[in-house]
């Protein structure tokens, strides 16, 4: 500005006289100066982009894929009756022997004798294995719930569906799909068996409920309901152990040695065992398993020894995210939703 302002334009308009340092900066940058006019510049021509033309057409496939399954979905949702296909021997439905492949329909039973196995689609959400001796009834099959009862025998159940759409009623426990691979088993007494081989599975009965993840196992009897899931590598002694606290009575001598197995016995893992025993047996035994448990996963803020004895959700729910496992925001979300 000081070239300006006596009258020197040089700065501006290269006329009048230069200062000194703007002529030695001229001198050190005149090797970088351009050499000739700019080349003019191409014409534009008219064409449409790629996107413009690919991204339409993308977005009406995938607008009819998603139209195409979701009818095929549906239509497995609202299925009135289940493919059954015969693995072995002659399984039958309605008493009508099932050579190939037939049809289940809601209300019916399908039974398998010693010789005879089937496969049975449920609708288009997954399928079930029957085995041999099995006595299964188709309750339900609409949009939101399939449910069958298992009366006895086993049962092998692989469902890819979202949660909470396939259920099995057992004479103990209602088995709650959510999005798994499991084996069920009743036996003649009505005792039954879960093994999860993925994903998870949800146990209830009258408000009492179990959750088992992969590699877990889980029993339940009548009138009593789910028992404690363990895993299947659990410690020795642990079934039958778990067996005594859920299936008898509060003054059954053999409760004390069955809890003190299950305590000095447990590892890291097994805090999915002591966690539900949390909220079972006595003030007394469930005092001695948050002891045991805060060794194994320290509890987090909220879930004091009281909070957790008086049997508060939030402060056990809060214990739970701390096992390494699914959120039980997550579990809860879907058990809000079960069909009443």
């Amino acid at each position: 500005m000081k070239d300006r302002d006596l009258g020197n334009d040089y700065l501006w308009t290269g006329r009048g006289a230069p200062d000194p340092e703007i002529a030695r900066l001229e001198r050190v940058l005149a090797p970088l100066a351009h050499k000739g006019a700019l080349p003019p510049m191409p014409a534009r021509t008219a064409r449409r982009s790629v996107l413009r033309i690919v991204l339409p057409l993308a977005m009406a496939a995938a607008s009819l894929a998603l139209v195409v399954t979701a009818a095929w979905f549906a239509r497995g949702l609202t299925a009135s009756s289940w493919t059954v296909e015969s693995l072995a021997g002659a399984p039958a439905v309605a008493g009508t022997k099932v050579e190939g492949t037939g049809q289940l329909p809601v209300g019916a039973w399908i039974v398998t004798d010693e010789q005879s196995r089937a496969r049975i689609e449920v609708g288009s959400i997954g399928l079930v294995e029957i085995e041999p001796n099995t006595r299964l009834r188709l309750l339900e099959s609409r949009v939101g719930e399939h449910r069958v009862s298992l009366e006895r025998g086993r049962i092998t159940a692989q469902i890819w569906a979202p949660p909470r759409l396939f259920y099995v009623d057992t004479p103990s426990a209602t088995a709650v799909d959510l999005g798994c691979a499991y084996t069920l088993d009743v036996d003649e007494r009505g005792y039954g068996t879960v093994h999860v081989l993925h994903g998870w599975v949800g146990f209830e009965y009258r408000g009492r409920e179990s959750f088992i993840p992969q590699e877990a196992i889980c029993a339940t009897r009548p009138h009593f309901g789910p028992g404690t899931p363990h895993f299947a590598d659990a410690p020795e002694g642990y079934e039958e152990a778990l067996a005594t606290l859920d299936f008898s009575v509060a003054a059954d001598p053999r409760r004390a040695a069955a809890l003190d197995l299950v305590l000095t016995r447990a590892r890291v893992r097994d805090a999915l065992t002591l966690w539900h025993l949390l909220s079972r047996g006595t003030t007394e035994e469930r005092a001695r398993v948050y002891d045991r448990m805060a060794t194994l996963v320290p509890p987090p803020a909220g879930a004091t020894r009281e909070a957790i004895l008086r049997g508060d959700r939030r402060a056990l729910d809060a214990w739970w995210d701390e096992l390494g496992f699914d959120r039980a925001s997550w579990w809860r979300q879907w058990k809000s939703v079960w069909p009443k």
